[in-house]
């Protein structure tokens, strides 16, 4: 199916410890509109859309993964030489007793990944349209997190995954134009 190379879609660089980034990054791990969402609703999604738009749901779901691995990379980067203290200081002491440094699926306020965060409506037109609305929610977040961050060299990765939010918006739209135009086309036997 693919082939997987020992290496981060895009370097992941922090400047210094800081776990209050991490806890804002941690929405983007295990939040709804988080990358691991993302993943498993596209490719879930792809069993019931039609055939010219699979590959689509397919391709944007693996790299998902990708991109929740630079997410785990950014946020153990950013805690592995944390002191109880500062996880304290940063908000993340329940999460410190609970899992320690260890990486956990829940969104920035600490509730735990649910499947109701992912949506599959079965109609391909409603779902890529969820599809959409689940990058534009993604590409603010981004946005916002980079908005409250004084890390410049992880702003670099954050703007990058902010950008592929958008290209795959845009290709969500077109799958969309796809399946409408489907839909309108009329059958013949």
């Amino acid at each position: 199916m693919w082939y997987y190379e020992k290496k981060l879609q895009y370097p992941v660089r922090v400047t210094e410890c800081n776990p209050r980034l991490a806890k804002y990054l941690i929405e983007q791990y295990g939040g709804a509109d988080g990358e691991l969402s993302a993943a498993l609703r596209y490719l879930n999604q792809r069993y019931t859309i039609p055939n010219k738009v699979v590959g689509l749901l397919n391709d944007i779901g693996t790299e998902e993964f990708a991109h929740l691995e630079m997410i785990a990379t950014m946020i153990y980067k950013l805690t592995k030489d944390a002191t109880p203290e500062q996880m304290k200081e940063a908000g993340l002491a329940a999460h410190y007793v609970n899992h320690d440094s260890a990486l956990y699926y829940q969104n920035a306020a600490g509730a735990p990944w649910t499947a109701s965060y992912i949506q599959a409506k079965g109609d391909p037109i409603a779902d890529i349209y969820e599809d959409i609305a689940a990058e534009e929610k993604a590409r603010a977040t981004y946005q916002w997190i980079i908005n409250v961050s004084d890390d410049p060299q992880l702003n670099d990765s954050l703007k990058f995954l902010r950008e592929r939010e958008i290209v795959h918006s845009q290709r969500f739209r077109e799958a969309a134009q796809i399946l409408i135009d489907e839909k309108d086309k009329k059958q013949f036997f």
